[in-house]
């Protein structure tokens, strides 16, 4: 399959696993509607998919949240899968991603230093 068709594939079941997400379709109490789906990559030959999971929440929140849509991934491919018309649909892992959380500290950390710097310029004048 070419690769701009698995990435729109990838676009559709990250749109309908956050659709099903906000319309609290997954009865699990560990997902969370604070809960998103960030990324989805779907394998070449269509055997697997990795759904990468982020939140605002806790680290552990977000980690058991994952698990969480992992116990229900037959449900979510099963919905999903009755949407889409492909000949093969997809195994999903779900994958707690922590990059965003990361980034902010990082972004705030840089504001922090270049605040400093300026406070340390406004003392030389």
């Amino acid at each position: 399959m070419g690769q701009y068709r698995l990435l729109r594939l990838g676009e559709q079941i990250r749109g309908e696993i956050a659709n099903m997400i906000l319309k609290q379709q997954i009865k699990d109490p560990r997902v969370s509607t604070f809960m998103t789906i960030d990324r989805v990559e779907v394998s070449g030959d269509l055997s697997y998919a990795k759904v990468y999971v982020s939140s605002f929440m806790d680290d552990n929140s977000t980690k058991r949240g994952a698990e969480g849509l992992q116990s229900a991934a037959g449900f979510i491919q099963s919905t999903i899968a009755k949407k889409l018309s492909i000949y093969k649909f997809p195994k999903l892992t779900f994958i707690a991603d922590y990059s965003y959380k990361e980034g902010f500290a990082m972004v705030d950390k840089l504001n922090k230093l270049e605040a400093e710097e300026n406070a340390l310029r406004n003392d030389e004048n």
